[in-house]
């Protein structure tokens, strides 16, 4: 194994997800009110998501299936609602850095990972633009510059829980899947991967279950768990 893979939200980064989520959606509505009724825009931005978690056309960036979608239930043009985002995403979404509690510990984790030679990857289900995932790697103490790839709906062409999501994942790290370990809080999100032999360690902190399906999970236990099996991890 040299190639250990991250979830950010419930891993790296601790948060409640649903306060997050209820945060961000008043936010986001606040900065179209000029446009869109909140109710409309958050159905329909809900809606465009499922849509862009449901696509499996390689052809397709999550981004290019979203806006796809969104625009045909807004009717506006992407000229005028680029700009929009594109603000929110670079002023607006910071402000939610007051949700997360950061773990001081995950900074040593990912140190002491690069101090022994591992590959690094931000596998973070990519519905977001890299502008909101960026900001939340800083928010968990970390930098962008720690990872080899970070997952993007710009860059991928896939989401979790859908299996082409961690292909896609070894295809851009040139990686075979018995070289890689999945490191997440979510047993369907991130559990997954381990259908296509990859090694997973279930982060239990902020634990997600949906309790089906259920997936295989070789090591399990809190983030200070993680940290004590990196700690024998041999140098590479």
């Amino acid at each position: 194994m040299d190639t250990i893979l991250f979830d950010l939200d419930g891993t790296l980064l601790p948060l409640d997800m649903d306060e997050f989520i209820l945060k961000y959606f008043k936010k986001l509505c606040n900065k179209f009110a000029d446009i869109f009724e909140p109710d409309m825009l958050q159905e329909a931005i809900w809606s465009s998501t499922s849509y862009m978690i449901s696509n499996i056309e390689k052809e397709k960036t999550n981004m290019d299936c979203f806006f796809e979608d969104f625009q045909k239930k807004v009717d506006r043009s992407l000229d005028e609602l680029f700009p929009i985002f594109d603000e929110f995403y670079q002023k607006d979404f910071v402000d939610l850095e007051h949700i997360v509690n950061p773990n001081p510990i995950v900074k040593e984790i990912i140190q002491m990972l690069k101090d022994k030679g591992y590959n690094l990857v931000i596998a973070t289900n990519p519905l977001f633009p890299k502008e909101a995932i960026y900001h939340r790697i800083q928010w968990a103490g970390l930098e962008a510059s720690d990872f080899g790839l970070i997952t993007t709906y710009e860059n991928m062409h896939f989401c979790k829980p859908n299996i082409q999501y961690y292909e896609e994942i070894l295809e851009k790290t040139n990686r075979t899947s018995d070289k890689v370990m999945m490191v997440g809080n979510d047993v369907q999100e991130d559990m997954v991967s381990s259908l296509i032999g990859i090694k997973t360690f279930l982060v239990e902190d902020c634990l997600i279950d949906r309790e089906a399906p259920s997936y295989k999970v070789d090591y399990k236990g809190s983030m200070q768990d993680f940290y004590d099996f990196v700690k024998k991890l041999p140098r590479l």
